[in-house]
């Protein structure tokens, strides 16, 4: 039978929808101003999608991250994904990669012999994916491999960008380096459970961008984004990059490629 008209608006205002909580996923948490321009919609026609999703328990709001002083007035208000939100974009089977895990620990007796059992598998896992962005890496060129990773990252669904930070000098003309920041984990309930996940990930990233990096946020231990500081070729490794790992609600810059003014970093073990 064909569809109604109510059925034909329902269906309509759901794949909008979708598109608002897509938009938020990768691009991380955005004003309403700047979804309705991503998206070509009305302020107004966004804030009623957001409150359909915030009632849903899919988003919540929050005060804008503010890098550097702060102006006058009130901090703008972003819309976030939460856990219940990311967990509808999730593809993997979580509880049977988890059972894996779990039984390539138990097999070799458990303890540390059983963690490090999974961290042998996940360098394998990351290292055979790496593989596949060696390529692409390559033909970048030095100070671009960073942006060449993102793209690649976000070919395999990690919503990846990139966030240039400057130097903490002033006479300095280079970049200090750059945020790689992924909006998407697709193992991220796993890497709850197993963190060698994330410390493989570092590790592969390292090797293909040919320097020490640092892991400054993960959303598996709850933060909004899966942020890496990168050096730029030549600086100095230890980083002058942003504050957005002490932000627990995760507020790690967002779209595209940009340039703040950076503040120290507050450290912490990688999830």
């Amino acid at each position: 039978m064909p569809a109604t008209s109510a059925e034909v608006l329902l269906d309509g205002h759901r794949a909008t929808r979708d598109r608002v909580a897509r938009s938020i996923l990768d691009h991380g948490p955005s004003s309403a101003a700047d979804l309705a321009s991503r998206l070509g919609l009305t302020a107004a026609a966004v804030r009623r999608h957001l409150d359909g999703l915030a009632a849903a328990g899919l988003v919540e709001s929050r005060e804008q991250r503010v890098y550097g002083s702060r102006g006058r007035g009130r901090p703008a208000k972003v819309f976030a994904l939460t856990e219940s939100g990311r967990d509808a974009f999730y593809q993997a089977y979580d509880q049977l990669a988890a059972d894996a895990l779990r039984w390539i620990a138990e097999a070799v007796g458990g303890g540390k012999a059983g963690e490090e059992a999974v961290a042998a598998f996940a360098r394998a896992r990351f290292g055979k994916q790496g593989q596949r962005y060696l390529g692409a890496l390559e033909r970048a060129a030095a100070d671009q491999r960073t942006e060449a990773l993102a793209e690649a990252l976000s070919a395999d669904g990690y919503a990846a960008t990139v966030r240039r930070v400057p130097s903490a000098a002033p006479a300095a003309k280079a970049p200090a380096g750059a945020q790689l920041c992924q909006h998407h984990c697709p193992v991220a309930h796993i890497a709850e459970q197993f963190p060698q996940l994330c410390e493989a990930e570092t590790e592969v990233f390292s090797q293909l961008l040919g320097t020490h990096v640092q892991r400054l946020a993960t959303i598996a231990h709850g933060d909004g984004v899966c942020t890496t500081y990168v050096p730029a070729p030549g600086a100095a490794p230890s980083p002058a990059a942003s504050e957005s790992s002490g932000d627990r609600t995760g507020a790690a810059p967002t779209a595209g490629t940009t340039t703040e003014t950076p503040t120290a970093p507050a450290r912490r073990n990688p999830a």
